[in-house]
């Protein structure tokens, strides 16, 4: 009981800092993209008859479209923002719980910057290996199919956490062998494409969205890992 209780102690203490830094970061890094974006979108959509309508999270990395007129959504300024933080918080406890999970499996004497290292890696798996093949989109950009992409995505985080787990606790020929083809393959086999990546997003905006999602996520995951491992240790420590 007292290991569960480190694990989500730290999670939630760990989880809801970073949940709250990163919605900070978001204001100030890719919602301001994002909305750039939605001017593009508005201006190349066709004329519509009011009972199409269109609504985009400019608190969310990918765009949504709705097109229920009775749809609820929240309003700009203040209630947006609190529910993009709700999101943010819940999201990163639970990537805490995963993380506090791997520290106890590890069976490894975890400090903060431990915990930072585990950070790093769970930025490499979730974020920049499957941005090397499916970048951040912007609303009004093109996408290939939703579920192969969820596919694709969901293959190419677990291959390479397994390629980074053992390339960092294994640390055999072998082992290294096996993470190397594990980490390469997904980008092998490719993600799936959009028939046609033509789009009135500028380039230059595009580009500037994937390297503000790249440092803002850097930001959280090393955020959450050197918390979690610090919380963590101070809890086991306790128990």
């Amino acid at each position: 009981m007292s290991v569960f209780r480190s694990i989500v102690f730290s999670a939630v203490l760990a989880g809801a800092i970073t949940g709250v830094v990163v919605t900070g970061a978001q204001m100030v890094s890719t919602v301001p993209l994002i909305l750039k974006a939605e001017v593009f979108e508005t201006a190349e959509e066709p004329a519509a008859s009011p009972a199409a309508g269109h609504t985009h999270d400019a608190a969310a990395p990918a765009h949504s479209h709705d097109h229920d007129e009775e749809a609820w959504a929240p309003q700009d300024g203040f209630e947006r923002n609190a529910y993009t933080t709700l999101v943010n918080v819940v999201s990163w406890i639970g990537f805490g719980l995963l993380m506090a999970g791997a520290f106890v499996l590890s069976r490894r004497d975890i400090t903060w910057r431990e915990g930072f290292l585990w950070g790093l890696g769970g930025f490499a798996a979730f974020i920049l290996a499957p941005t090397l093949g499916l970048p951040p989109e912007l609303p009004g950009m093109p996408a290939g199919e939703l579920v192969p992409r969820q596919i694709w995505w969901v293959g190419t985080v677990a291959a390479t956490a397994a390629g980074l787990y053992l390339i960092a606790l294994r640390r055999s020929p072998i082992a290294a062998v096996a993470a190397i083809v594990l980490i390469a393959l997904p980008h092998i086999i490719g993600a799936p494409q959009p028939q046609s990546h033509e789009t009135a997003v500028p380039h230059d905006l595009h580009h500037q969205f994937i390297v503000a999602v790249t440092l803002t996520t850097l930001l959280s995951w090393s955020l959450l890992g050197g918390l979690t491992g610090l919380f963590y240790r101070r809890f086991s420590a306790a128990a």
